[in-house]
């Protein structure tokens, strides 16, 4: 039987095409990208990040995401994001036709300067201007909050500081705020305390978490968000990714666990779970292969 506090429908945010992607070896061929995308596309998710216009300098991996977003078959009633760190990006995620746009900021001083070479106040002017474009075009922004439960460099996070990024945030101009445990740093008791400071800032309906599996807890840190009534999921098909930025981070909860999560609490999604797993079964094949052929 359902616990009241769960929400009655969950929305699944696929984070593998960028987030799980970013952080191989090397760049994945565009082929590839665009066939992972369809599939999840017809599975029923209705938010995919399909691509990253970041500098190719900082993140060779999502070198393409231009050709990548103009190849996808763009199924009704999915929206395919994309993640821009400035005005530049903006412009070209726009270029391409981006259903929405996201901007990352850190709980973290120093994972801040490592990741986007600025404090985050700066990162924060940064993103001003991509919010005044984007709203001016009507797209809207998601913001993710890095190290959310914990930085590589510093350790833990105060979640006030969390929850104070969270509030400027939203009052920048972000409809949704994803709290993310980069190097899933986070267990329960935790993400619990974070979520509790964060959501006497921020309204639950602008919030998502984005839990990484470093430590495996990732699925009972998502559990601890869905009984405090967050509605929104960040995953990753197969279980893809890490952070460049973030040693030793381990991949992103695997969009397949959160949907038998999701069954078992008796919470709606939307989302076709078989389609899921194969296109998992897809991506990682792929990725295989791709191993399987280096020197």
């Amino acid at each position: 039987m359902q616990n009241m506090a769960y929400p009655k429908r969950v929305t699944i945010y696929e984070v593998g095409p960028r987030d799980g992607l970013q952080n191989e070896a090397s760049p994945v061929a565009t082929d590839i990208k665009v066939a992972l995308i369809d599939k999840l596309s017809a599975s029923g998710i209705s938010h995919i990040e399909a691509g990253s216009f970041v500098s190719p300098k900082w993140v060779p991996q999502m070198a393409g995401s231009a050709e990548v977003m103009g190849a996808i078959s763009r199924q009704p009633g999915v929206a395919y994001w994309a993640l821009t760190p400035n005005l530049k990006g903006f412009d070209a995620a726009l270029a391409a036709n981006s259903d929405g746009a996201a901007v990352f900021a850190a709980a973290s001083e120093s994972f801040s300067q490592k990741n986007i070479n600025c404090s985050i106040d700066e990162s924060l002017e940064r993103f001003r201007p991509v919010l005044q474009a984007a709203s001016a075009a009507a797209m809207p922004v998601r913001a993710y909050i890095s190290c959310a439960l914990g930085c590589p460099y510093e350790g833990a996070v105060e979640p006030g500081r969390v929850a104070q990024l969270a509030e400027k945030l939203l009052a920048m101009g972000c409809a949704e705020i994803s709290l993310g445990d980069t190097i899933g740093a986070g267990a329960p008791e935790t993400a619990r305390a974070m979520l509790e400071a964060v959501v006497g800032a921020v309204p639950l309906h602008a919030l998502a978490v984005h839990f990484h599996d470093t430590k495996g807890q990732a699925v009972a840190n998502v559990r601890v968000a869905l009984e405090m009534g967050v509605s929104v999921v960040d995953s990753a098909v197969g279980g893809l990714g890490g952070c460049p930025y973030a040693p030793g981070a381990a991949g992103n909860v695997a969009t397949e666990d959160i949907l038998g999560l999701l069954d078992a609490l008796g919470i709606e999604s939307g989302v076709d779970g078989l389609a899921v797993a194969e296109a998992g079964q897809y991506i990682l094949a792929a990725l295989n292969q791709r191993q399987g052929e280096q020197p």
